[in-house]
């Protein structure tokens, strides 16, 4: 499967990386684990997957006020997971990436909004989407160091 890009033209764009004292293939697996999400990542309230994670399944999740139906789209374990997403008027395409040498893994992650939120507001959504994933990758950081999966 091709890898995913966010759209770059998006109004709101962010992207951060994190040094993750794990394997790739456990890195991967808990961010995989998307019904489990909640468990570790603070913003997610709730997270369910109907079928399996592979390209093309539909997962509901709750990240702040957001109630979001996300489409899995690049199922590559331990290199790649992307998806597309809605809500409140936008749409999202998040790609993460992952780099290891079997002992750390580098993520990297980016997320592209679009939409009239995103149009409207572009300065205030691109803060509220980079510390959202500022504390996503912080987060994932700490679960897989801890050996959490």
């Amino acid at each position: 499967m091709p890898s995913m890009e966010i759209n770059e033209s998006a109004p709101v764009i962010a992207s951060g990386t994190v040094e993750i004292a794990a394997g790739p293939e456990l890195v991967w697996d808990l961010l995989a684990d998307i019904e489990r999400w909640p468990e570790w990542n603070a913003d997610v309230k709730s997270a369910s997957l109907a079928g399996r994670v592979e390209s093309g399944e539909v997962f509901r999740w709750k990240a702040g006020p957001a109630k979001l139906v996300s489409t899995l789209q690049t199922v590559e374990r331990p290199t790649e997971l992307s998806w597309t997403g809605r809500t409140m008027g936008m749409s999202a395409v998040h790609v993460w990436r992952f780099h290891g040498d079997g002992t750390t893994t580098t993520v990297h992650t980016q997320e592209s909004w679009e939409g009239a939120p995103a149009k409207l507001l572009p300065r205030m959504m691109r803060k509220t989407l980079q510390k959202s994933l500022d504390a996503w990758l912080g987060e994932l950081k700490t679960a897989a160091e801890a050996g959490t999966g």
